[in-house]
C-alpha cells in the first residue's frame, strides 16, 4: 500500500502570525513549521492514583498539550477556561482517527498542599481512565519538588513561602498551555490571547504531519 504524499513545510512561524486578529481563517495545518523552543521539563510527580511518575513519561511518545492549574480556581479566564477549551478540543481529537492515539493532555496542579491525588480524581471525573483518549492529571509530593518543573517550563508563578523561605504553594500565575512534540520538545506556548481551538488543533495536526514526514521521508 503506497504511503501518503505530504507537501513540504514552510519556514517556522509564531502563534501570533498564525492567529492575526485580522484573519478569520487560521493557517492550514501542515503549511508551516513550529519552532523548537526548549526541551520539556522533568521531575517526579504523583498521578491521580498516588503513584510516583516521571513527567518525561508523559511528554514523550505522543504529541502533548500540557498546562498547570488549580482544582479550585474560579477565574473565568483562568483554569476553568483552559479546562473547557481542552475538553472541547479532546472531543475533536477523539473524532479524528489520525490523531486520537497520537495525542495526550497533561494537567499539573500548582498546589500540592491542596490538590492531593484524591482531589485530582474528583476534579478529573470521567476524563481519567478514558479508553478513547489519554488525559493525565498530576500533582507533586511537595511545592519544593514542583518548583523545578515550573522553572524548567518557564511558567510564570508567584509562590508563597514559609518562615524558613521554603516554597509552600503557588498563589498566582499566568495561564499558559505548552504544546510538546513526540520527542519531548516544546514547540509552542499559548497564552490567553492566543487560546483558540482552531489554532491549537491545526498546530497539533502540523506536528502529526511532521512526524509522518520523518517516518515516510519519500
Amino acid at each position: 500500500m503506497p504511503m501518503p504524499r505530504l507537501a513540504p513545510l514552510a519556514s517556522p512561524t509564531s502563534v501570533a502570525s498564525r492567529n492575526n486578529s485580522a484573519c478569520t481563517v487560521p493557517t492550514a495545518a501542515g503549511t508551516y513549521t513550529l519552532q523548537r523552543i526548549q526541551a520539556s521539563s522533568d521531575g517526579v510527580l504523583l498521578d491521580a492514583s498516588a503513584r510516583s511518575r516521571s513527567l518525561s513519561a508523559f511528554t514523550h511518545g505522543k504529541i502533548t498539550l500540557l498546562t498547570f492549574f488549580y482544582t479550585y480556581c474560579t477565574d473565568p479566564l483562568g483554569c476553568p477556561f483552559a479546562f473547557e477549551l481542552m475538553t472541547g478540543l479532546r472531543e475533536r481529537i477523539v473524532a479524528d482517527a489520525a490523531l486520537r492515539s497520537n495525542v495526550r493532555f497533561v494537567s499539573i496542579s500548582f498546589d500540592p498542599t491542596h490538590d492531593s491525588p484524591a482531589q485530582l480524581r474528583s476534579y478529573a471525573g470521567s476524563m481519567l481512565h478514558d479508553a478513547q483518549f489519554e488525559w493525565e492529571f498530576l500533582t507533586a509530593p511537595s511545592m519544593a519538588q514542583l518548583q523545578p518543573v515550573l522553572d524548567g517550563f518557564g511558567q510564570d508563578v508567584r509562590v508563597e513561602v514559609d518562615r524558613e523561605g521554603r516554597p509552600v504553594r503557588a498563589i498566582s500565575h499566568m495561564l499558559k498551555l505548552f504544546l510538546i512534540d513526540e520527542s519531548g520538545v516544546v514547540r509552542e506556548i499559548y497564552a490567553l490571547d492566543f487560546l483558540q481551538p482552531e489554532v491549537l488543533l491545526n498546530d497539533i495536526r502540523t506536528l502529526r504531519l511532521e512526524a509522518q514526514r520523518r517516518a515516510w521521508p519519500n
